[in-house]
């Protein structure tokens, strides 16, 4: 991944697919996951750096980055629009200077599936974003606990930047897809 850069946090790291080729490529990558499994699965599948934690757990602690990665629409795991503005305060604060997030979702409004549009008017309704899911994972027997997610147009995460140290640098975009990804950079002061 071209954008990535020094060392890197990847948030939601899953079975380990973006850090894995990052730290193949020479780059420091740590990976975290709420899911103790995939944790697992990363360590299995040769990632030196990997802990349990979640997207709300990352502090100081974890020392600087240069790059946070949010992949697999993984910028939904903000929650809400207020959540973000709370994480993304935390995440300047474990950045460089010239800190970087890359992060994947989806534009809940290119779609004109019924059930969607439904959904996106009910959300609206209850004062709640368009793109803004409650939802739990299973596998087998294994289950999450309820939790937020939240996809966003671009109109919309530019809204959710604002008032934050983080900006757009640009827009990479699949040719028939709603899924896209976005380059934010920390603000220059």
């Amino acid at each position: 991944m071209r954008y990535a850069r020094d060392r890197i946090l990847d948030i939601g790291c899953g079975a380990g697919r973006h850090a894995l080729y990052l730290q193949n490529k020479g780059l420091d990558v740590l990976g975290i996951d709420v899911s103790p499994l995939a944790v697992k699965v990363c360590r299995r599948r040769g990632l030196k750096n990997a802990q349990v934690m979640s997207i709300s757990e990352v502090g100081s602690r974890l020392g600087m980055f240069d790059t946070i990665m949010m992949m697999g629409n993984n910028f939904g795991l903000f929650g809400s629009s207020k959540r973000a503005k709370w994480l993304l305060k935390k995440l300047s604060r474990i950045t460089t200077r010239n800190g970087r997030i890359i992060a994947s979702t989806t534009d809940v409004y290119n779609t004109e599936v019924p059930e969607h549009l439904e959904y996106q008017s009910f959300n609206r309704s209850r004062g709640r974003m368009s793109g803004q899911l409650r939802i739990r994972v299973r596998y087998k027997h294994f289950v999450t606990p309820w939790f937020d997610y939240l996809l966003v147009s671009k109109k919309e995460m530019e809204n959710i930047l604002d008032g934050t140290d983080w900006c757009i640098n640009r827009y990479l975009d699949g040719p028939t897809s709603p899924r896209y990804i976005a380059i934010i950079d920390k603000k220059k002061s």
